[in-house]
């Protein structure tokens, strides 16, 4: 296992490898002009692009280019975002902090959830509940995400006044940034920095504007997990050994949530992986309209604005993300399913 483990941390410095080559290719194919704007933090230096391009030797091989962006991340400088006004290295903690506090909460439900419709569905094939949920799952699947959004807001926020959007209500970020030494930014989510500081009421006001987001976040993604789910119980249903089972006089409850369950997440077990890794991105949609400012809506901002330094570095820290991500699926299997040896 420890063997396995190493072999699999060591090939993610070829995947980052792998995934910088890409994106600079990519990159290259911009005028040196256009790649000098992402070196431009003042209007004072935008009047003075050719110098820039020298300065940082835009017009040099593809190899020299790549070679010294290299060294420069091996160093810590990841660049400077356009958007964020503030190293890329500053800016992506405070943007990454939102995104993993909304998949802290909204993560866990949907493979829970998503685990427990998929079962009783399998379980109760061809039944009222079966089909409900089946319709709920493509409904779901098929509903745009920022569509959904948009009707969740109008008649919460709308409507009732209730979960309005934002990550904390302006009165809470008035007092928090009037109060540095009150409260101290320690992790960078207000729900778990409230409760570090003795604010509840910070919590709370921060789990209020989380609810809508992570409904809508449920209802998207769930319904993937629980179809994935369902097909898994119905084939394992259907196998020599639940039947036996069954022979053997073993209650419904031993034979599917004891025997049949455990091996129907395998797949489950891959796709909730993945599900997760590119929730770490961030959810476009789901941060633009919640007025959330996280990662999807600092990649979309900074696509829009061609900010290259913030390209980079998410695709680079993506490709960490989901080379980690199968280490962790991949040892859950094992763990599950005690004939899987992982050598």
């Amino acid at each position: 296992m420890t063997a396995y483990i190493t072999r699999r941390l060591l090939l993610l410095v070829f995947v980052l490898i792998g995934v910088s080559l890409l994106i600079f290719s990519l990159l290259m194919t911009f005028s040196p002009e256009r790649r000098a704007a992402a070196y431009v933090t003042t209007p004072q230096q935008a009047e003075n692009i050719p110098k820039i391009i020298r300065q940082f030797g835009l017009n040099d091989p593809f190899h020299k280019q790549y070679v010294r962006w290299l060294n420069e991340v091996a160093g810590g400088n990841l660049g400077w975002s356009l958007v964020a006004v503030r190293p890329v290295a500053d800016a992506f903690w405070s943007y990454f902090a939102v995104t993993l506090e909304l998949n802290i909460f909204a993560s866990p439900l949907v493979i829970m959830i998503g685990i427990w419709l998929g079962t009783l569905s399998g379980v109760n094939r061809d039944t009222w509940l079966d089909h409900g949920t089946r319709i709920g799952a493509i409904v779901g699947w098929s509903l745009p995400t920022f569509l959904f959004a948009l009707v969740l807001l109008m008649i919460f926020y709308g409507y009732m006044d209730l979960f309005q959007p934002g990550i904390i209500s302006n009165e809470t970020a008035l007092w928090v940034a009037n109060n540095p030494e009150q409260f101290v930014r320690y992790t960078g989510m207000y729900t778990i920095d409230g409760l570090l500081n003795g604010k509840p009421s910070i919590t709370i006001d921060a789990l209020n504007h989380l609810v809508l987001p992570v409904i809508t976040q449920i209802i998207v993604i769930v319904a993937l997990l629980m179809r994935v789910m369902r097909s898994g119980m119905i084939e394992e249903m259907g196998r020599d050994y639940i039947i036996t089972a069954w022979a053997k006089g073993a209650d419904k409850k031993t034979v599917t949530y004891i025997h049949a369950r455990r091996n129907a997440l395998i797949p489950v077990i891959t796709v909730a992986g993945q599900l997760v890794a590119l929730a770490m991105e961030g959810s476009i949609a789901v941060e633009v309209v919640f007025s959330r400012q996280g990662m999807g809506w600092w990649l979309a901002e900074s696509a829009t604005q061609l900010d290259m330094p913030v390209l980079m570095s998410v695709c680079m820290f993506m490709g960490v993300i989901f080379v980690i991500s199968n280490l962790i699926i991949d040892i859950m299997y094992a763990w599950i399913d005690p004939r899987i040896r992982l050598t």
